[in-house]
């Protein structure tokens, strides 16, 4: 069972933070949450992270009752937030065991988390004198400690640079395989990198709740792709569907299709037939800047 969300509103005084709100999930994959300041957002995740209470309408989690049995859903659910919160003076093996103390677990799986989340080498090492990409994998491992079913994760990769982005990325759609993972943030690029839904907020309403396949399944998409060798545009024309090619950089091409199906296995064909390697290959997602931009603008 997942999360399941109906008519859900949150006033604070005069000011609506949420507006009648219904949301329904899977109990595994990776929710993207978007939507411009103020939209709701982190007011719905302290709701189903238990910490606000004072709200109307029906929230289950796992089949629980959150009202009714908050306690329980607790403990089903990990939370990082924006902030960090860790003590830069322990060592990371320390801290580990030290909140799993505070979650009163017997044999807390302090070496597992370790290894899931990358951090063998630094597991005797200060908090304090670690990269903001592994502190936030510190979180993470806290997170991960009492093996929660329900993942909140608000802007896991801010301040980070591109690798680290990149590996706490994979880290997440791994968990996501496994658990249902509830992702804010407000890089549109985080949510194309990572997510299966994207939800997004606007003065606290629903104003999207969609698959990104079926995002990027339109009449029209835009392939990225990069070869190991420069190739002629007459060539790629002759890829079924295509409408348009630009040589972006070097040996990196943007090629526009007309077709509802997914054109990368056209792309992949083409490379093998032609002798070429493929660097990197992925949707352009024109789709879900679009929608976010109507959907959020000021009228």
């Amino acid at each position: 069972m997942g999360i399941n969300i109906q008519q859900l509103s949150k006033n604070y005084g005069n000011t609506v933070a949420l507006n009648n709100i219904s949301l329904a999930f899977d109990q595994n994959g990776v929710i993207g949450l978007l939507g411009p300041n103020g939209a709701g957002k982190t007011s719905l995740m302290k709701i189903l992270t238990g910490f606000l209470t004072q709200w109307e309408g029906e929230v289950s989690i796992g089949g629980l009752n959150l009202r009714q049995e908050l306690k329980k859903v607790q403990q089903q659910m990990g939370y990082l937030p924006e902030n960090n919160p860790l003590y830069p003076e322990m060592y990371v093996k320390e801290y580990l065991k030290f909140v799993g103390d505070l979650y009163a677990l017997q044999k807390p799986p302090v070496l597992e988390v370790i290894e899931k989340t990358g951090l063998g080498e630094h597991a005797f090492k200060k908090i304090g004198f670690l990269s903001k990409g592994y502190k936030q994998r510190v979180g993470l491992a806290a997170t991960l400690l009492h093996d929660p079913k329900y993942l909140i994760l608000d802007e896991p990769t801010t301040g980070l640079d591109p690798n680290q982005v990149v590996e706490i990325r994979k880290l997440i759609q791994t968990l996501g395989r496994e658990k249902l993972v509830f992702l804010s943030t407000h890089i549109l690029q985080e949510v194309e990198a990572m997510c299966d839904r994207v939800v997004i907020l606007n003065k606290g309403k629903v104003v999207l709740n969609q698959t990104l396949e079926a995002l990027k399944m339109k009449d029209q998409q835009v392939v990225c792709v990069s070869f190991d060798y420069r190739v002629e545009s007459v060539a790629l024309q002759k890829i079924p569907n295509i409408k348009t090619v630009v040589n972006t950089f070097e040996f990196d091409y943007e090629l526009t299709f007309e077709s509802k199906t997914d054109m990368r296995p056209a792309v992949f064909d083409f490379a093998h037939h032609n002798g070429l390697k493929i660097l990197s290959l992925q949707h352009k997602n024109e789709g879900l800047e679009k929608k976010f931009n109507l959907l959020t603008r000021e009228r």
